[in-house]
């Protein structure tokens, strides 16, 4: 039986309009009880690890306890940034200039939802919606369906308890989740909020409606020395082995001091990291499990997606230590097809490389970002500022974390100043709308309202240079 998609999705919209209508009514503490309300039902201990469970048990993909963590972080972490901020009415006052602005709700959402970050991204998205008094319609990726529904069912008996309606929050039905239930989405919804792949964010972004949405993310880290390896390495092998590598935010690529590299790659491997050498038969058998159309394609195969380390490992016929949690590829030949381990692996799998300075290190991060995952973010281990300083004016990125493990902090922490998010913008670079980490903010519209001051305008001889004027005179 044919599905008419375009009615389904319309129906939905039709009720979320009429439950958005209803919120625009809601006060400032009508929001943060609903806020308030849907973050702590949701990361009840008992509740967290039941939605990581299931979100691993029908996607085959991540390990359970780190799901849970991750809707501890980023569900409090999401809820603790709006707790008490404006978003109703009244948002900012600027007396010098007699203007005022107040925030309103842009009208139903439509949200992509991917299968890498399926139970904490529509908690997070729902929260955003509801503190701005959006509705919110969340579609999920086809793995994700049933527990992305089991989510939507819990958000929506909990804004009910607190006296909202429940089709503030809605979900694609699991019979109907598919790609032409997203596009109809799309096209119907006020605004789109998509995270997912960047064919579905390039779908957000032609459908003729506004969206935000995300670029491939491809992360690079730099490891000069300076800083203590044991350390080091235990933040690169947590970054990269939580939920076995499920985010794109993960170290895909390590470029490491020629100076350091054996002490580096001695502290990896104490913490099991196993290190495939260049030309040898194991690189190739890993490069073929991962993209086995290689080099016709560079497809990933999807049966290694956030899969352990061993078991990728074991399916490439290659031999590693018990204990091994990360495997490392080195990759000094050059870039882009030829070269695969330069791109993105959303597994417990990096790419690495030496560099003879920092000049060098710098070049080969530009390269490896010219191929795969600009606008994104990199990273650098060290303890000279100059470098940092240099990597924020040059790289085109929107992040770079320093001393950081960074699937752990460029999505936001406790422990940096990165906003908590499940949407992370990568501006033009990444050709996105946006270079920033999506947040609440996002959703809203504001109206500007300004009275008159007195004149502010300046005399020329104010306004212009003197040696501006005395050149062009």
């Amino acid at each position: 039986m044919s599905i008419n998609y375009e009615a389904y999705v319309a129906d939905l919209v039709a009720k979320g309009h009429a439950a958005q209508k209803i919120a625009e009514g809601f006060d400032q503490a009508m929001v943060e009880k609903l806020t308030a309300a849907v973050a702590y039902q949701l990361t009840k201990p008992e509740v967290a690890l039941k939605f990581g469970e299931m979100l691993v048990e029908e996607s085959g993909m991540g390990v359970p306890k780190d799901k849970e963590l991750k809707m501890y972080g980023k569900v409090k972490g999401a809820y603790f940034q709006m707790k008490g901020k404006p978003s109703v009415g009244l948002y900012s006052v600027d007396e010098e200039m007699g203007m005022e602005v107040y925030a309103k709700p842009m009208g139903v959402i439509g949200a992509i939802i991917p299968v890498t970050n399926g139970e904490a991204t529509p908690v997070v998205k729902a929260l955003m919606a509801l503190k701005t008094r959006n509705a919110i319609i969340l579609a999920p990726h086809p793995k994700a369906r049933k527990t992305n529904m089991a989510v939507t069912d819990m958000i929506r008996e909990t804004i009910v308890k607190c006296g909202a309606p429940a089709d503030l929050v809605q979900a694609i039905d699991p019979d109907y989740v598919s790609i032409e239930a997203s596009a109809q989405l799309m096209k119907q919804v006020d605004f789109i909020l998509a995270t997912g792949g960047t064919p579905m964010v390039r779908q957000a972004y032609s459908s003729g409606n506004p969206a935000i949405g995300v670029g491939t993310g491809n992360v690079v880290s730099i490891v000069d020395g300076t800083t203590d390896m044991d350390q080091v390495a235990d933040l690169i092998v947590r970054s990269k082995t939580f939920d076995n590598a499920t985010s794109c935010s993960t170290e895909n690529n390590i470029v490491v001091f020629e100076s350091c590299y054996d002490d580096f790659m001695a502290a990896m491997a104490k913490r099991g990291a196993f290190l495939i050498k260049e030309d040898s038969e194991d690189k190739q058998k890993l490069l073929k499990t991962l993209w086995p159309e290689s080099p016709a394609n560079h497809d990933l195969n999807r049966h290694i997606v956030a899969q352990p380390a061993a078991k990728i490992a074991e399916a490439a016929g290659i031999e590693v230590p018990e204990g091994t949690v990360m495997l490392m590829a080195e990759e000094n030949g050059g870039y882009g097809n030829d070269f695969p381990f330069t791109g993105e692996k959303l597994s417990p799998v990096s790419g690495v490389r030496k560099a003879k300075d920092f000049d060098d290190a710098v070049e080969k991060v530009m390269n490896i970002l010219e191929y795969q995952g600009k606008g994104h973010s990199i990273g650098i281990h060290t303890t000279i500022k100059e470098r940092v300083t240099k990597l924020g004016e040059m790289i085109p990125v929107c992040k770079v974390c320093v001393n950081l493990p960074q699937s752990l902090s460029n999505s936001g922490s406790w422990t940096c100043g990165f906003p908590m998010s499940m949407t992370l913008g990568c501006g033009t670079w990444g050709h996105n709308s946006i270079s920033h980490n999506a947040t609440w903010k996002d959703l809203l519209n504001f109206t500007y309202v300004a009275r008159p001051i007195p004149s502010f305008q300046p005399k020329d001889e104010d306004l212009f240079p003197a040696e501006i004027v005395a050149e062009f005179k």
